[in-house]
């Protein structure tokens, strides 16, 4: 390693695993490049961190898995990849590596980069308190700094020895305190009078080969009631065939309109959304929107991850409520019955849904920071560690 950090073009190394993190890398870019203009940065990544002059060397749909036994499929493909970029960020260490969420993936490689001497920072906490409770060893063995979204993670990091920032969750500055439905609605062509549900099968390919069958049987299911509901699928385009054919499949090729990309318009458009748990239910949640969520893996996978589960609820607007403020429908109970049942309930609740985006206004309050500024600044505390002891 080098013994000083160049303060003014500072290099980075960044990994960003699904679309959840690029776009969670993305913004973290932003506040690094206006901290340090002329700063480097390469790795693994997706579109938004490419936009931003990332220099990809491998995309970050990669390291795209599902459960358990998804991860056991790609296993070896995912470990050669993590070998050669160790190798690769040995070859030229870069100032500070940056893991953004993927925990499993990034956790081992922060630790093994942090044995040599590069300086570490993981963005995003893992789900400590959520589940796998352990994952708190590996975590302070891993990081010199963890950036956390959520208010309650760095007390809870502390009491471990683990130095830790609040910096607010990303996506709360991106989405408006209050959503336009009206221009949404006229960016997707929609009328303001429709009833529409946007439905968000997943950014994985085996989520949606789980969920978005039993997600479209349930749209079957609606429209021999409400023949005029409008339901919009955002996807990435190479998903979109996928799905085309599944909802051929499932009898709602004419009902669904699959478009790519734009899951944010599509939910501020909404009135409700059928949506897989993860980084999306946030996304809702932040737009003020009811919600269902489903989840589903492999049987093994989930028997597995249930027995590590710490918490009864799985989605994150559960979660950091610390209740169930919109329905779960997990696994067995995710059939596609429930789901329309579940659906259709929001449209006859209108107390339960102005009760809840009272909740969500709360908590898109709690988490809206100036998160690119603190993160930069948490990062810039770094490099001036490694400029102490380099």
């Amino acid at each position: 390693m080098s013994d000083k950090v160049n303060a003014v073009s500072p290099r980075f190394s960044l990994v960003a695993g699904e679309a959840s993190g690029d776009l969670l890398a993305g913004l973290l870019l932003d506040g690094m490049q206006q901290r340090w203009p002329q700063m480097q940065a390469s790795g693994i990544g997706g579109a938004r961190m490419l936009e931003r002059g990332f220099k990809v060397w491998w995309p970050s749909d990669k390291l795209s898995v599902f459960g358990y036994i998804d991860a056991l499929r790609h296993y070896r493909e995912i470990l050669g990849i993590r070998n050669q970029l160790k190798a690769k960020i040995l070859a030229n260490p870069p100032d500070v590596f940056i893991g953004v969420d993927a925990p499993d993936f990034n956790l081992d490689l922060e630790a093994d980069l942090r044995q040599t001497g590069i300086k570490t920072v993981h963005f995003v906490c893992p789900s400590i308190w959520a589940w796998r409770p352990k994952r708190v060893e590996k975590l302070k063995k891993s990081c010199d700094h963890v950036l956390c979204v959520f208010p309650f993670e760095p007390e809870i990091l502390a009491k471990h020895g683990i130095p830790a920032t609040f910096v607010g969750h990303p996506l709360a500055s991106v989405i408006p305190m209050q959503p336009d439905k009206a221009k949404a609605r006229q960016l997707l062509g929609l009328d303001e009078a429709d009833k529409v549900v946007a439905v968000l099968p997943g950014s994985r390919l085996a989520e949606i080969k789980h969920l978005s069958p039993r997600y479209f049987k349930a749209i079957a299911y609606i429209i021999v009631d409400y023949p005029a509901m409008k339901f919009i699928v955002p996807s990435i385009p190479k998903h979109i065939p996928m799905l085309q054919t599944i909802a051929k499949e499932c009898g709602v090729e004419g009902v669904v309109q699959i478009i790519s990309g734009h899951s944010h318009t599509a939910l501020e458009a909404c009135d409700v959304t059928l949506i897989t748990s993860g980084t999306a239910t946030l996304e809702a949640a932040l737009y003020k929107r009811p919600m269902v969520i489903g989840y589903a893996l492999n049987w093994l996978s989930y028997e597995i991850m249930k027995h590590k589960k710490m918490q009864p609820w799985v989605g994150l607007p559960n979660i950091l409520s610390g209740k169930f403020v919109v329905p779960e429908l997990i696994q067995d109970a995710a059939t596609p019955e429930a789901l329309a049942a579940a659906t259709l309930a929001w449209f006859d609740a209108p107390e339960k849904i102005a009760d809840l985006e009272r909740q969500f206004t709360t908590l898109h309050i709690q988490l809206l920071r100036n998160t690119s500024e603190l993160a930069a600044d948490a990062i810039a505390q770094v490099l001036n560690q490694t400029t102490k002891t380099g």
